[in-house]
């Protein structure tokens, strides 16, 4: 019989025909044999020693298919984080791609994939356990079907590899026993710290899972989709084990877990180099079948719902909110299951925590009243042979902001802080009254586990770390927490409209939203170049020349008499050239954002076709703009913003990948 966990260790010898994969602990088990250069796959009981030993890895992330090879992806590296229940858990440390060809030419696309996914494997924190499921909070595992391989066991939503690792699991239909090949992967947080509070040891465990539905970067991926999944939807479990460390026969585990997740309409901010990017809200009419699929599902998953809603309501913020609000309107009406289960509950942080009153985010808890404490947590209670389920969690509080990170992650910080204490008083750790924050070391553990909680998943998604983790970390809100806040907000926006092209590509590539293989129409030219007019792409090129002409007349030696007046006129000129390229840039900002290649936002087609309308209108260069298109590849030799039938501009590249493969 098959083994349910994956292997600890794999051998993989290499040769021209074929890798081999073996478990070294495992003689008696078949070896996993893929084929070079087909990718076929079958299972070997004594296979032959062919080729040479490559590596020992930790296991295989997947197979991926790319534009010209089908890659093997092994984890090479992995970093032991610390143990629950027994059980050992790791962070993937380091990857390799296994080829199934010898390509001697370098193709530029393959080489940007390859590159892409890369970055997004190297940046991207992801763990693993062989033994224990870490994608399903206790309270799941609890019901679970122990005699399954631990991949079948896996929450679907946060198995993050697996579209690379469909392959295996298609080939498991046939043959159970590649079950201990599927190494099943999580991308998040995880924190695993063993602390004492009074006299009374325990292990401290902050897990957080990020769904691979709607996966994806700040202004490229919001709101819901048609199949009811929301950007940025993270699973934060919060876990305390007594007993665990102190070789006691009974261990009790007590577990809270929240939710956080876009605002569930048609929605987003379009990129235009500007600092606040215009909202677009689409008619709530064409969400209410998507947003009642997402509340069905998390009804079933969680039990009531408890919306907290952290959008302002004045300024840019208003109109998301009200879409909120309206269309939790419109869901019971005509589900009368929706009706008692969801509970949409408003706070505005901003006014309420203005002027670095942060400490008043406790009035949420009033808000939120008999709720929170109808709510409860899991508690189960282990010893020998027997588990016994004690509490069940009820419902969950699904909090969001505009981005679900810095208004999110300190409400959830603080609704953690009030659970935990309701636990340690509950247990008789604590008497009424007491607070965990009175014990320092407990505290600072707790407080950086939430403020490294928040920069994970902060990063994952706006590109950054977290704003507001100064309160997160040292309880009160300060000046250097305020201007490191604004430095993070800078940065954002410099990666959000410059950099996050090639992160979304990268998610879009790994989780198999985008199928390079299938994508005929990039067969015969280049995805990645950039085929805006040449004029277009030289603009900034002239703003940097024209900044250092200027600069250098400033401080280059100065003649005196006629010298020194051309010199002037030199500098006006060139100050006038970087001004106007500045205006230029400013004017026609979608053109200068970098914009997705793959999977590309509609309204990022449309947004571009209308900007380099208005640029050929420019009545400094507009007449030069059409001349000087680029030439090339994916419109079949079709200029790059040239006319198309009806006189519509339309970017190729971004056509290209307007629909999403879902």
């Amino acid at each position: 019989m098959a083994s349910v966990n994956p292997f600890r260790d794999i051998n993989v010898t290499a040769s021209a025909s074929q890798y081999t994969f073996r478990s070294p602990s495992s003689p008696n088990a078949p070896a996993l044999v893929i084929d070079r250069p087909s990718g076929d796959m079958r299972l070997v009981e004594s296979p032959k020693a062919e080729g040479k030993r490559v590596t020992s890895i930790a296991g295989i992330m997947g197979m991926i298919r790319l534009r010209l090879d089908k890659y093997i992806i092994i984890i090479t590296k992995a970093l032991l984080v610390g143990r629950i229940r027994g059980h050992s858990v790791y962070k993937v440390q380091a990857v390799e791609f296994l080829p199934l060809q010898d390509r001697h030419l370098h193709d530029p696309d393959e080489d940007t994939y390859l590159s892409l996914l890369r970055t997004h494997l190297r940046t991207g924190p992801m763990y693993l356990s062989y033994s224990f499921d870490l994608t399903n909070s206790f309270q799941r595992q609890s019901t679970a079907n122990t005699s399954l391989p631990l991949w079948q066991r896996a929450d679907e939503r946060f198995f993050w590899n697996r579209h690379v690792q469909s392959d295996l699991i298609d080939m498991r239909s046939s043959n159970p026993a590649v079950d201990p090949y599927i190494l099943p992967v999580f991308f998040g947080y995880l924190n695993v710290s063993t602390v004492t509070i009074k006299s009374t040891s325990l292990t401290f465990v902050l897990i957080t899972r990020k769904s691979r539905h709607r996966a994806g970067t700040r202004y490229f991926t919001r709101g819901v989709d048609e199949a009811g999944n929301v950007a940025n939807y993270n699973e934060t479990e919060q876990i305390v084990i007594l007993g665990d460390t102190s070789g006691s026969q009974s261990v009790q585990v007590l577990s809270y877990v929240q939710t956080r997740g876009s605002v569930p309409v048609y929605w987003a901010e379009v990129n235009n180099i500007k600092y606040t990017p215009k909202i677009h809200l689409k008619s709530l009419e064409l969400a209410k079948n998507s947003a009642r699929k997402h509340f069905d599902e998390q009804i079933r998953l969680y039990g009531d719902n408890y919306m907290v809603n952290l959008v302002n309501q004045k300024g840019r913020e208003e109109r998301v909110k009200a879409g909120y609000e309206n269309m939790v309107k419109m869901l019971p009406m005509g589900d009368s299951k929706l009706v008692d289960r969801l509970h949409y509950i408003y706070f505005d942080f901003h006014h309420e925590c203005g002027g670095m009153k942060w400490h008043r985010v406790q009035l949420l808890i009033d808000k939120l009243g008999d709720g929170l404490h109808e709510q409860h947590y899991f508690h189960s209670v282990e010893g020998g042979v027997t588990n016994t389920v004690r509490n069940r969690q009820k419902s969950v509080v699904r909090t969001n902001c505009m981005d679900c990170l810095d208004r999110t992650n300190v409400v959830q910080s603080v609704l953690a802080r009030w659970t935990l204490n309701r636990q340690m008083i509950d247990l008789g750790v604590l008497q009424k009254g007491e607070n965990t924050a009175g014990f320092e070391n407990f505290e600072v553990m707790f407080r950086n586990a939430w403020a490294d909680n928040a920069d994970v998943v902060s990063r994952a998604y706006s590109g950054t770390g977290a704003l507001k983790t100064d309160f997160t970390r040292t309880g009160v809100r300060t000046k250097a927490g305020a201007l490191a806040d604004l430095s993070n907000s800078i940065t954002r926006y410099i990666r959000n409209n410059f950099a996050d092209g090639p992160r979304q590509d990268a998610y879009d590539l790994f989780l198999g939203v985008y199928l390079p293989s299938t994508s005929s129409n990039i067969s015969s030219s280049l995805l990645f170049v950039d085929r805006r007019p040449i004029l277009i792409q030289s603009i900034p090129y002239i703003l940097y020349a024209a900044m250092f002409l200027v600069f250098a007349a400033f401080v280059l030696p100065r003649p005196t008499g006629s010298g020194l007046i051309s010199i002037r006129i030199f500098a006006l000129f060139w100050l006038a050239v970087g001004l106007w390229a500045a205006s230029f840039i400013w004017n026609h900002g979608m053109l200068y954002v970098n914009w997705p290649k793959l999977n590309v936002p509609g309204f990022a087609a449309d947004g571009y076709n209308e900007a380099l309308g208005k640029a050929k209108k420019d009545k400094i260069v507009g007449k030069w703009v059409e001349r000087g298109s680029f030439s090339s590849g994916a419109g079949g030799g079709r200029e790059r913003g040239s006319s198309i039938s009806g006189g519509n501009i339309r970017l190729i590249h971004l056509e290209e990948g307007k629909k999403r493969i879902e």
